[in-house]
């Protein structure tokens, strides 16, 4: 991977570009976002990795239900919204209100937190779900 920081040239404007080493420091400190497209993009994936982790927690715990899915949205949501507001500072008209910053990567940190939470509380606890049905 590229330390280096480059320029691309797009319809005459020059652009300049962050390594993936730059972007994840400057996530994890309280940093000024030049491209907003940067900001959002972490906002994206940290929200996937969130939601693969509480899937692992939820299947592990065992939650079920609608609890589960309840405490994944207000628990996603709020981190995410604490981390931009509070942690980063961020000026959320900057990125068109909160529910912009809110809802980005909602949809498919929600997908890969169904499949992580089914798998593993499948995995873990088929049996005890077998014997509760008598099987």
């Amino acid at each position: 991977m590229s330390t280096k920081t480059s320029t691309i040239e797009r319809n005459g404007h020059s652009a300049k570009t962050s390594t993936l080493r730059e972007i994840c420091a400057r996530a994890i400190t309280k940093s000024e976002w030049e491209d907003k497209e940067e900001f959002l993009d972490v906002i994206y994936w940290s929200r996937q990795v969130f939601g693969i982790f509480l899937g692992v927690i939820w299947g592990i715990v065992p939650l079920k239900g609608f609890l589960g899915l309840v405490l994944f949205a207000g628990i996603s949501c709020g981190i995410v919204y604490l981390y931009a507001i509070n942690f980063q500072n961020v000026d959320e008209d900057a990125y068109g209100g909160v529910w912009e910053l809110i809802k980005e990567g909602f949809i498919t940190s929600f997908a890969g937190f169904l499949v992580t939470w089914i798998i593993f509380y499948t995995g873990l606890h088929y049996d005890a779900i077998m014997a509760a049905k008598g099987s």
